[in-house]
């Protein structure tokens, strides 16, 4: 026997989100990239040959069996199949691309073969794009971005060749800066994860069966199962419009980019991330969704976001599979000041930076991948109860690159959910842009455009607020402080 039909096992996180997928939520992460006005498709598989390829696990499909999940190299394997020609109907417009990326968003991968397809394309009225599906188990968002950019070039006459797969790492390395993460808790993560994992099941187990002896734990525990008593205990998120009964349907939009500069300008005048200022925005946008169709302004309750922390040493991003942990971020749609709501996500996202919870639900996911599949839907489903929905935000390159000689103008993604949360909410700068996706559970939002349309609006009242400062830009002056108390509105 060959090593080609050697069987590989799927570590036990990967495994964990190979299972977690079920037909109201399948755990793809869908992607456009928009090309400018020429793209070959010859040379486009070429490119995808020699380096995207170049990683076995884009060979090798995933075999789940009662000994646990493999990676097994696909005798079948046929790039054709997975790298497609496709066009859009109609107008081919924005519309158009939405419809399609929404109907593949909602059709799970053929799980005979390797777990991901490119869809090329090539009739779109702004220029060719690439629409991405990668399952979930081959690896998460930061290091397919580390994929993606082997794949690309700083010019449009580079050229692919044999040598690339093994130097593209070398090559990187000045792009590598760009992946500061945004959130920065402890970065004990993979060791301290491989600690949890050892533990989590008995305890889990325990706080399942007897909830009552929760408190206790919470006593006098450790650490670790002190955030994992955290995390199961949560009340429920309160029911929304946003949360309810799945159907098999998805839906996906884009909002128009935001300027990176601004987005920091912002965050410098107010002491806060980025990443909160992003937040804040994405909160009030859903805030004024809630009350356009009718919900009432002053009884909007604060719902939690899953938030994925990056885990994995920045010097590993290339290394395929999952190596982050979630943080539940409770979103302050209560709050009508954008002000107030931006310094409420600045707390509550300091709060979490001291805590390991993102290393116990790492540590958590790898007991469950150990455990019978049977144990992990249930477990997943009381976990899922407590958000509303999943957010995500991935630091991508800033500057232009190219795709087999042609340009990638815009990029954006679609994170998937799991359990029962139905909506999906993804921010990804590229090339001194901010990129914001949104994917929704069709039976509760069906037009998930009328959310996303506001985020720039809302970020723009943080923008106009910022403007009011003093030149000194400090946020706790009194000036910043009249402006909590009377924010104004840009319009």
């Amino acid at each position: 026997m060959t090593g080609e039909f050697i069987k590989e096992p799927v570590s036990k996180v990967d495994t964990a989100w190979l299972r977690m997928e079920q037909p109201t939520n399948l755990m793809m992460i869908n992607g456009v990239i928009m090309m400018d006005d020429h793209l070959d498709y010859e040379r486009l598989l070429k490119t995808i040959e020699q380096r995207f390829l170049a990683f076995r696990r884009f060979r090798q499909k995933a075999v789940d069996g009662a000994r646990g999940a493999h990676w097994v190299f696909d005798e079948d394997f046929d790039i054709r199949q997975h790298v497609k020609r496709t066009a859009l109907p109609g107008a081919a417009d924005r519309a158009e691309l939405e419809r399609l990326v929404s109907d593949l968003a909602s059709t799970p991968l053929d799980s005979s073969h390797p777990l991901w397809q490119l869809h090329v394309v090539e009739n779109y009225v702004d220029g060719p794009a690439i629409i991405t599906r990668i399952h979930h188990c081959i690896a998460d968002g930061i290091a397919l971005v580390q994929v993606f950019l082997s794949l690309t070039d700083p010019t449009r006459e580079g050229r692919p060749s044999a040598s690339e797969p093994q130097t593209w790492k070398a090559r990187r390395a000045k792009e590598a800066k760009v992946f500061q993460r945004l959130i920065d808790p402890a970065r004990e993560g993979l060791d301290f994860a491989a600690h949890v994992s050892q533990r989590l099941i008995e305890e889990a187990g325990k706080i399942l069966q007897n909830p009552a002896v929760a408190s206790s734990y919470a006593m006098e525990a450790s650490e670790i199962v002190r955030e994992l008593v955290h995390s199961l205990t949560l009340e429920d998120d309160p029911v929304t419009r946003f949360k309810g009964r799945l159907g098999t349907r998805k839906r996906v939009a884009w909002a128009e980019p935001l300027p990176l500069d601004e987005v920091k300008a912002v965050s410098k005048a107010f002491g806060c991330t980025v990443n909160d200022v992003l937040i804040a925005a994405v909160t009030g946008a859903l805030r004024q969704y809630m009350i356009s169709v009718g919900d009432d302004a002053d009884g909007l309750p604060d719902i939690r976001a899953t938030v994925p922390v990056n885990l994995r040493p920045l010097e590993h991003a290339q290394e395929l599979g999952n190596h982050f942990g979630l943080v539940f971020l409770s979103l302050p749609l209560s709050i009508d000041n954008p002000l107030e709501r931006l310094y409420a996500v600045n707390d509550r996202m300091n709060e979490l930076k001291c805590s390991k919870q993102a290393a116990v639900t790492l540590g958590f996911l790898a007991a469950l991948g150990m455990g019978p599949s049977a144990m992990q839907k249930p477990v997943l489903d009381l976990l899922s109860k407590k958000a509303t929905a999943v957010l995500t935000n991935v630091p991508g390159p800033q500057k232009p690159l190219y795709l087999a000689g042609s340009e990638m103008k815009e990029m954006m993604f679609w994170v998937p959910q799991n359990g029962s949360v139905g909506l999906g909410i993804s921010i990804l700068s590229y090339n001194n842009n901010v990129y914001f996706g949104l994917i929704s559970d069709q039976r509760l939002l069906p037009e998930p455009s009328a959310v996303i349309s506001r985020f720039k609006k809302e970020f723009e009242k943080l923008l106009y607020l910022g403007m009011m400062l003093p030149l000194d830009g400090q946020p706790h002056s009194a000036n910043a402080e009249r402006l909590l108390a009377n924010p104004g509105d840009p319009d």
